[in-house]
């Protein structure tokens, strides 16, 4: 069970209870799994209780002992346990990493995506300047990631370079017509130099990587193939997802979800973490958010990468199948987060 579904099979639990008049409160639109926190135990915890004790009239723990009996019988949990004033922690049947990593590669480049629209018309407005243009482009994506009907325009019409090289695109440009239900204008800091020098995915790694408010840096070190260039770093982890993939074959064996070593936890957790960090983006309009997710998964796959096939006269074994499988579901995260940026994901580098 994934962090989404197991977020939805929590919400399950609150509707049953109210519907049931065991509680009498809001089902909330959303209840937030995570990782337990210092005291907890199992695979992981939510403060969905805590949440609904205020409107429910009733002391957090008891409204998570009422949830609790919910729980223990949905399909995928093998156990809950309250600690602290009432956290709900969730164990479940199988491991963490083995579903996690088969909801990966089963949704693909869609991992993280809402399956159906949200409903909410969104109109990104962005004056006739390159980062915001690039940006709302961003940002438009993100939106609709998570089932947003989204609409651009500009101030006036963009420069045509900006779509040659840079493959940005508008709905319209002048004054909005109609207004939208939720008009949004986009105004990063602009960019003091022409980004276009350095071409499609380094300029708008330039433009987008650092947060609105800030500055971006329009130079050459967005160019060189080197560590300290965290574009290349993602790109060169996507890469090294393909390698690992086609020597795996060379060898014999191909991916498998299953259980992996704790040294992988943290890119399991960077791969879990990236369906909020997509909603997280698109709520607050910042791409940024994404770009520096994509800096971490690539890091942890890099740091993960050496465990991965077969040293020496070893044989590929379970353990290698479900490494290269973590593997490959983290080059799906780095290529869907890449082109949701509008950045190529390549196969070499």
């Amino acid at each position: 069970m994934t962090p989404v579904e197991l977020s939805r099979t929590v919400l399950r639990a609150v509707r049953r209870a109210v519907d049931a008049g065991e509680l009498v409160a809001p089902v909330p639109e959303c209840a937030q799994v995570a990782s337990p926190g210092p005291g907890g135990r199992g695979d992981y915890a939510t403060n969905v209780a805590l949440r609904l004790a205020r409107p429910a009239g009733r002391p957090p723990r008891e409204v998570a002992e009422i949830l609790r009996s919910h729980l223990t019988d949905a399909e995928g949990v093998a156990g809950v346990d309250i600690t602290g004033p009432g956290f709900l922690n969730i164990t479940l049947g199988g491991s963490r990493e083995q579903a996690l990593v088969a909801e990966v590669l089963r949704r693909g480049g869609r991992y993280g995506f809402v399956d159906e629209p949200t409903g909410d018309l969104v109109q990104l407005h962005h004056p006739r300047e390159v980062r915001a243009a690039v940006t709302a482009q961003a940002v438009a994506r993100i939106l609709r990631s998570q089932g947003a009907l989204v609409r651009t325009s500009c101030e006036d019409e963009p420069d045509p370079a900006w779509a040659a090289v840079l493959g940005v695109r508008v709905d319209a440009h002048g004054r909005p017509g109609a207004p939208a239900p939720l008009k949004v204008n986009v105004r990063p800091v602009p960019a003091v130099e022409d980004p276009t020098p350095l071409g499609r995915d380094a300029a708008r790694w330039a433009l987008l990587h650092p947060a609105s408010h800030d500055h971006p840096r329009i130079t050459a070190d967005h160019l060189v193939q080197r560590e300290t260039n965290p574009l290349f770093r993602v790109r060169y982890a996507h890469a090294r997802t393909r390698a690992l993939t086609r020597n795996a074959a060379a060898l014999g064996f191909a991916g498998a979800p299953g259980d992996v070593q704790h040294e992988a936890d943290a890119l399991v957790d960077a791969l879990a973490a990236h369906p909020p960090t997509l909603a997280t983006a698109a709520r607050h309009r910042a791409p940024d958010r994404l770009a520096r997710h994509l800096v971490i998964t690539a890091d942890e796959l890099l740091a993960f990468q050496h465990t991965v096939l077969p040293l020496g006269d070893e044989k590929p074994s379970a353990a290698h199948r479900a490494r290269l499988a973590l593997a490959e579901a983290a080059g799906t995260v780095l290529a869907g987060g890449l082109s949701l940026l509008g950045i190529d994901a390549p196969e070499h580098l």
